[in-house]
Order: C-alpha cells, then sequence, then structure tokens
C-alpha cells in the first residue's frame, strides 16, 4: 500500500517524466558532444543522420511499450509518458529527414532520386503518417476528436512497421539489430491483437 502511494505522488511522477525525457535527449547530447569533439569519424553527416533516425525509431518503439507495461505492473505512470516518448520519436524523425537532405540525398533534384530509391520512399511514407500522430497528440485536440481520436492514432502501428521496412531494405551485411527490432515489434503487435484482435490496429477501422 505505502508502494502504491509513493509510485502514485504526484512529485514521483513528475520526476519520472523528468527521468524519461532526459533519456530520450542521450542520443540528441551524444551527437552534440561528438560534434563538438569531432569524433563521428570520418562521414559525421552519415553518422548524424543515421543516429537520429535510429533514435526516433527506438522511440516509437518505446510508445508501444506503454501500454503493455501498464497492464503488467498496474502503474500508470508509464501512460504518463507515451505521448512525450511519441514527440520525441517525431523530433528525432523530422532531424533525421533534414539531415538526410542536407547531407546525403541533397536538395536538388529530389524526385528523381526519391523515385530511384525504395527505402526512402518507405522512410518518407513512415514520416508522413507520424505527422498526424504529433498534430494530434495534445489533450485538445484529443477532447476535438473525440472516439476518432483512437481510430486516428492507430497509424502507429503500420508507421512502426513501415519504418523498419525502411531501415532493413537499406540494411547492407549486418542486418542482426533491424532483425531484432523486428522481433520485438512483432511481439508488441502480437499482444496488441491477443488482447483487443485485428480491427483495433487498423486505422479508422472500428471495433
Amino acid at each position: 500500500m505505502l508502494a502504491s502511494r509513493w509510485l502514485g505522488h504526484p512529485r514521483f511522477l513528475l520526476a519520472f517524466r523528468l527521468l524519461a525525457a532526459l533519456c530520450a535527449s542521450v542520443p540528441l547530447l551524444f551527437l552534440v558532444s561528438g560534434i563538438a569533439v569531432q569524433s563521428l569519424g570520418p562521414d559525421p553527416g552519415q553518422e548524424v543522420t543515421e543516429s537520429l533516425g535510429l533514435a526516433a525509431f527506438q522511440l516509437l518503439i518505446a510508445t508501444l511499450c506503454m501500454t503493455p507495461l501498464k497492464r503488467w505492473t498496474g502503474w500508470v505512470g508509464w501512460i504518463r509518458i507515451r505521448r512525450m516518448l511519441g514527440l520525441f520519436a517525431f523530433f528525432y524523425a523530422t532531424l533525421h529527414v533534414l539531415a538526410f537532405l542536407q547531407f546525403i540525398l541533397g536538395w536538388t533534384d529530389l524526385w528523381a532520386t526519391f523515385t530511384k530509391r525504395p527505402y526512402i520512399v518507405m522512410g518518407a511514407l513512415s514520416f508522413l503518417m507520424m505527422i498526424p500522430l504529433a498534430l494530434t497528440s495534445t489533450k485538445g485536440m484529443m477532447r476535438r476528436l473525440g472516439k476518432n481520436w483512437k481510430q486516428l492514432h492507430k497509424l502507429v502501428y503500420p508507421t512502426v512497421f513501415v519504418a523498419w521496412v525502411h531501415f532493413i531494405w537499406q540494411a547492407r551485411s549486418d542486418v542482426g539489430e533491424m532483425v531484432f527490432y523486428g522481433l520485438v515489434i512483432l511481439v508488441l503487435l502480437a499482444v496488441r491483437w491477443k488482447r483487443a484482435g485485428s480491427r483495433q490496429m487498423i486505422p479508422f477501422v472500428r471495433g
């Protein structure tokens, strides 16, 4: 009982949110420090782009973990940081896109290059699906959309899958990390499907 009160205390929940925000900021802090001391290797632009994309992908997966963690532990604190982690994922994804355009793809003749690389199409599709999720993440938008908010936010499931395709499609020889992430995503989706059914995972389809 004492532990339950302690875990539910507003100050503890605030501290947990701050800790989660700090952890989500670590990839950016490492990149900034790496740039400052010039320790990002022979191709810093490539390193920055890949690190930002991986951080966005990892945080997107983390948002899917929050509901199962809440159910398994019974602690509401996991849900309290879910939207924040989603916004961090979108923040890193935006930086990833900008870095990709600046350091790798370039800003000229975008369409020709875009259509020649299927993994870019998958990355762009995943990013586009993240935009409405980020724009409707506030409590005000939740109230305005009502039941439609949940329907819209089912987009997170195809988003994370397409993001995984984006990463594994561009992987060359070392695909072990992406295979691991794929298994994690598969388990999370299977847990959701077993509990709520497939209709609860398809955007804009009411269960």
